[in-house]
């Protein structure tokens, strides 16, 4: 098996693998441009700034613990290359998630391999399950939404 590609039986980790036609430059700016992420994640306070501390501004799952807010703090990152950022659960939030996504770019042909590691979840934690099923479900796809908010002449 690809180790990058998604491991539905990873209890930990969420892998995935996908390509995008567009230049890495382009792809990192909807990656790291607050107003283009909020576009294809959610609405936020990002920053590219490492230790900025933001937050997403999302639909609440109760089923896995969220309440709607999510806090992450930029970790670490190599211009058009990699973002790591945290991806915490709010202090109310029964999930207590505290998990790290990581993205990587490398260029492929005339466009780029978007690479994601969002890892962390407790599996013996049966909101993180529930969160990991939700996320697992979500992140496969993340190309072809940043991909939308890049041909829309934005990125």
């Amino acid at each position: 098996m690809n180790p990058t590609a998604h491991d539905p039986n990873d209890p930990r980790t969420i892998r995935v693998d996908e390509f995008l036609p567009h230049p890495p430059a382009a792809v990192w700016r909807a990656l790291t441009d607050s107003d283009l992420m909020a576009r294809w994640l959610m609405p936020n306070d990002f920053k590219l700034v490492i230790g900025h501390a933001f937050t997403f501004q999302g639909t609440p799952i109760p089923q896995a613990g969220f309440g709607g807010t999510g806090h992450g703090t930029v970790l670490d990152f190599t211009a058009e290359k990699m973002l790591r950022i945290s991806w915490c659960a709010a202090p109310e939030d029964p999930s207590r998630l505290e998990s790290t996504v990581t993205f990587t770019l490398q260029p492929e042909g005339t466009g780029t391999r978007l690479f994601l590691v969002h890892d962390g979840f407790d599996p013996d934690d049966p909101y993180q399950v529930m969160a990991r099923r939700f996320m697992g479900g979500g992140w496969p796809g993340v190309a072809a939404r940043i991909g939308e908010v890049i041909g829309e002449g934005s990125a």
